[in-house]
């Protein structure tokens, strides 16, 4: 494998999220599910996430940014990463299966009207899938990021945002991106 400079991978994560900034679907997509959120939160309900790896890590930043503050200093919102609870995590997954980690919280945690968002590079981590299937079932919101391979995901979600990328590294920068985009989006329609 060739080495890449500095430079080089800059580029490449530029370039993404260039794709991104001139895909105007993407856009009003993006738009779209920051106003579904907003109706979530102004109805008393709740925006869940999960993921695995560096998709968790993103879940849990979301979940803080919503749930903390953003920007604006302001009430919380109610916005949890399902994977925080390790001794459930661990404790599920050995019992049952770590297929199931996320899909059991999703039964035991969600109701109609909240929102899931799952995030998935490959669109394809049956912990995740399972838990967008339970979503729809319990007629919640399923949101799903992805890369831009057709997934097994693209199905189960109401909303879905593809980063427009292959690269793993590429698309978890651009789901942080456009977390934080919706995340500003959403703080703004309720506190300003």
């Amino acid at each position: 494998m060739k080495k890449k400079t500095v430079s080089a991978i800059i580029e490449e994560s530029l370039d993404t999220h260039r794709q991104i900034l001139n895909d105007k679907n993407l856009l009003e997509n993006i738009t779209v599910i920051a106003g579904i959120l907003v109706k979530v939160f102004r109805s008393g309900k709740k925006v869940l996430l999960c993921g695995n790896g560096g998709s968790a890590a993103d879940a849990q930043h979301i979940a803080a940014e919503l749930s903390g503050k953003f920007m604006l200093n302001r009430e919380p919102l109610f916005a949890e990463a399902l994977h925080v609870n390790s001794s459930y995590l661990t404790a599920t997954a050995n019992d049952y299966s770590f297929d199931e980690v996320y899909s059991r919280l999703v039964k035991a945690q969600g109701v109609k009207g909240d929102a899931l968002i799952g995030i998935s590079t490959s669109g394809n981590s049956m912990n995740v899938v399972n838990a967008l299937s339970e979503a729809r079932k319990k007629a919640m919101t399923a949101i799903g990021f992805t890369g831009k391979k057709k997934s097994k995901t693209d199905s189960l979600c109401d909303y879905l945002i593809k980063i427009p990328s292959e690269n793993t590294a590429r698309i978890q920068e651009g789901h942080i991106l456009v977390g934080h985009a919706i995340c500003e989006l959403v703080e703004r329609e309720l506190f300003e």
